[in-house]
This record gives structure tokens, sequence and C-alpha cells, in this order.
């Protein structure tokens, strides 16, 4: 089978298109998952606390814990990632502590944000600025 070289570039442009197309539709930005998570209640900007490092030597473990009493989720999102959700932790009724350690990926200088939804069903909110000297994401 002979291709001519415009039904080539046809073919290769569709091919592209196919495999892009499903991560531009997926990609959301943080306001959005934000929305989703609180269904766009109130944020209270007391109620969580975010512990991470002013200044992250090397993006690719970045030590965070993030904690919450009487939470029964929080969402980690880091802000300048290409895919900003980091984890969101579950907590039920009979969960000893309301507290989530891990060690995440960052691409560079960002806002690493919690959001906690309590109890009650409001949300809480924390933010921190990690400075990325050698980005995680390839950086």
């Amino acid at each position: 089978m002979d291709f001519t070289r415009r039904e080539t570039l046809a073919l290769g442009g569709a091919a592209a298109l196919t495999f892009v197309l499903p991560f531009r539709a997926n990609a959301a930005t943080t306001e959005e998952l934000v929305n989703e998570f609180t269904g766009g209640a109130d944020i209270a900007d007391a109620g969580v606390e975010l512990t991470a490092p002013e200044i992250a030597e090397n993006g690719n473990t970045v030590p965070i814990t993030v904690s919450a009493p009487g939470a029964s989720a929080i969402m980690v999102l880091a802000t300048g990632n290409p895919t900003p959700p980091v984890a969101t932790f579950n907590f039920g009724p009979l969960a000893a502590s309301h507290e989530a350690s891990t060690r995440i990926r960052l691409a560079g200088t960002q806002d690493v944000v919690a959001i906690a939804q309590l109890e009650d069903g409001s949300f809480a909110r924390s933010a921190k600025t990690v400075k990325v000297t050698i980005g995680g994401c390839g950086g």
C-alpha cells in the first residue's frame, strides 16, 4: 500500500490528535478540583494544618504532613504540577488520628494546598509555598 505525502501527514496528524485530545479534556484547573471536592461551599482558613519544608532540594521526594481534627477527608493539591491532584485521604468514624504523612513529587516552586472536609460538612483550607531547587516532574 503506497501513501502520498499528503495522506501520511493527515494520518500522522490524526494520530497525534487522538493521543493528545483525551489529556487536554481531562486536565482540570486547581479551582475546578476544589469546587468539585467542596461542591462550591465556603472554605475557612483555619482547621487544617499542612506541614511541608520551606525549601526542598529535590522535587522528587518532598515530605508533607496534613492533619485536621474531626476531618472525614483531606485532599492535597500541588498547584504547579502537570497533574495537580496529589492525594485524598479518607478517615472513618473509628480513625484514631486524622493525620496523614507522605512524600510527594513537585515539578518546581509552587503552592501545596490541603483542603479538609470536616465531619459537620464544613471545609477548611491551608496552603504552603515550597521552593524546589531541582524539579521532580521531568525538570
